[in-house]
């Protein structure tokens, strides 16, 4: 294929979880993908291994080297993949709007801090973000040749994450090496413990409502044990559409990176109907998982309720890895930074970056002693 058809890629967060699984997906396209810039965060010695293989044009660490709003403008670039998580991902994905480049997001904290702001910019530009995550990228291709007023409901599955099985009572005692040991997926220690609790899918539940328009009371989230259903939207018909697959992140990535084109990959592993016995649901328990009542609730305040809440939870995952706070502590962040916060109205992007830090800075007083 010749070069100039090429999609030309950066990948901010190249050495976490998504960015390794986005750079396999480039390893297996040579002639579709270029990489053009690789960015992370401390991981020296693999983005070392990914320059060696990818020979990209610009590279950062950290804070050497270009930074993620260059990158993400830079006038070679065709395509951003937001792979970082916290609100790191938040200006780097708004250049890319403003400069017109597709951007293909993982990261959940943009949506969820901003959502509002990125989604006007989105519309300004005429650019379309294009969803990674399993969930949103099983909506997004449910929806396609749709009308967005013949939604009835988006259907969100959730895992249940490490401890669904276990019960409550011991989730005090639990510890952070028993929360990263997800049933179904292999991420990253942040959203991992997320979806623990499932403050990963309230974060999903924010992302949904501004990436489709759909309003909260519109979407319901459901346990789903394996993972297979990805998501499903009801229309008002009472017609079903659901995305399944096997749960392997490779899938979403490519497709936000093929997409509208769908590229066969022989390395993709391929779902086998005559393994599965059943494809089984429950009803998400609210008391159990307090995390996602709560990101109902800021989502449903809006303003800047859902960038404290993210800003809470980013500084509560650190705590519990770090072993200074318990499991069930970290609702409890959540619930005293949105009980303390004003809401600020109608807020601009230093509204929410003010919010943003008020929140860590509340979390981290409290509970980092």
């Amino acid at each position: 294929m010749d070069r100039v058809l090429k999609k030309r890629i950066a990948v901010l967060g190249s050495t976490g979880s998504i960015g390794q699984q986005t750079l396999e997906v480039a390893r297996a396209f040579p002639d579709k993908l270029e990489v053009i810039a690789l960015a992370a965060g401390s991981n020296s010695t693999l983005l070392d291994q990914q320059v060696q293989e990818f020979q990209p044009k610009l590279v950062s660490l950290g804070s050497q080297g270009p930074s993620l709003e260059e990158i993400s403008t830079h006038p070679d670039i065709d395509l951003v993949v937001v792979a970082t998580s916290g609100k790191a991902g938040l200006l780097p994905t708004l250049e890319a709007i403003r400069s017109k480049k597709i951007v293909a997001l993982a990261n959940k904290e943009v949506l969820v801090m901003a959502g509002e702001i990125v989604m006007a910019e989105a519309r300004k530009y005429g650019m379309e973000i294009k969803p990674v995550d399993s969930e949103h990228s099983a909506i997004w291709q449910c929806l396609q040749g749709e009308e967005s007023n013949e939604i009835a409901q988006i259907l969100l599955t959730a895992s249940g994450g490490a401890f669904r099985d276990r019960p409550y009572k011991e989730l005090a005692h639990v510890t952070a090496e028993e929360a990263l040991r997800h049933p179904t997926w292999n991420m990253g220690p942040k959203v991992t413990i997320d979806s623990a609790n499932l403050m990963n899918k309230g974060m999903e539940v924010i992302e949904a409502h501004w990436l489709f328009g759909v309003q909260y009371d519109k979407i319901k989230v459901m346990i789903h044990h394996g993972s297979i259903i990805h998501s499903m939207v009801e229309f008002a018909d009472g017609s079903i559409k659901a995305q399944l697959g096997v749960p392997d992140m490779r899938i979403p990535i490519q497709y936000a990176l093929s997409h509208p084109e769908r590229w066969d990959n022989s390395s993709m592993p391929k779902l086998d109907f005559d393994q599965i016995d059943s494809l089984k649901f429950a009803p998400v328990d609210f008391d159990r998982y307090p995390c996602l009542k709560l990101a109902f609730e800021a989502g449903a305040k809006g303003d800047t309720y859902p960038a404290v809440l993210s800003a809470a939870d980013e500084i509560a995952i650190e705590l519990f890895l770090d072993g200074k706070i318990g499991f069930l502590d970290i609702p409890k962040i959540l619930e005293d930074a949105l009980g303390r916060h004003t809401r600020i109205p109608n807020p601009s992007l230093d509204d929410i970056l003010t919010a943003d830090a008020w929140a860590r800075e509340i979390a981290k007083g409290r509970y980092a002693a």
